[in-house]
């Protein structure tokens, strides 16, 4: 006897979410979302041998979320379209709606870093335009090259404290990095916060601003910004 379509269908949906259930994938989803990248890079973004990393790409590649090429001997991975970003806002909103546990989580360390309301896309853009923000982006150089906010300054966490004469500390910052959870720019804001500075956090990261049409600029960061 065969499968009734409707089972079938949620056969086909039943792999899409297998393929969710790890946090290494969904790290590497992430990462992805920024820019095309290599099996190796990924391994090293997240913590993992090349050989553990492609099983896990695979299995994202059997579900439909990620597509990859060949280039010389790397293999390059990316997000299939933007589609993947809204799986993974739906997936993380359902979490902190119903599971104790993350609500307990973003108390402890997200809130008590940055409790503020966070910028919305259309606030940050109006406020760029009037020239009234500092847009900071804290994401590693190699992604903030491959797309950014315009007019945004590529800082790295780890470059703050030697940078803070740069910035103005009578206009407002807007920081971001990969996304709503990204712990860059809830670090950033905080250290930027007990030195004084006017900041905020943007409400997601580069990879909705992209997907919502607004424009994105590309390039490594000025030499003289570093």
């Amino acid at each position: 006897m065969s499968i009734a379509p409707k089972q079938a269908l949620y056969g086909e949906f039943a792999l899409v979410a297998r393929a969710l259930g790890s946090p290494h994938r969904l790290e590497m989803l992430e990462h992805l979302a920024q820019s095309e990248r290599s099996v190796e890079a990924l391994a090293e973004r997240v913590g993992l041998t090349v050989a553990n990393a492609s099983q896990h790409l695979q299995q994202l590649r059997r579900a439909g979320l990620v597509v990859s090429r060949r280039e010389g001997k790397f293999v390059l991975y990316r997000l299939v379209d933007d589609t993947v970003l809204d799986l993974m806002t739906a997936l993380s909103n359902v979490a902190d709606h119903n599971l104790a546990e993350v609500d307990r989580i973003r108390r402890a360390y997200f809130n008590a870093r940055d409790d503020m309301e966070p910028v919305s896309r259309d606030e940050l853009l109006t406020r760029m335009r009037d020239g009234l923000v500092t847009v900071l982006d804290v994401r590693p150089a190699d992604e903030f090259a491959t797309g950014h906010l315009p007019g945004a300054i590529n800082v790295q966490l780890g470059e703050l404290e030697q940078r803070l004469s740069g910035l103005d500390p009578g206009q407002e910052i807007v920081a971001y990095c990969r996304g709503p959870w990204c712990v860059l720019s809830f670090e950033a804001v905080a250290a930027l916060r007990a030195r004084g500075f006017k900041v905020r956090r943007l409400e997601d990261g580069l990879p909705e601003w992209r997907a919502a049409g607004l424009p994105v600029e590309h390039g490594a960061p000025l030499p003289n910004a570093r």
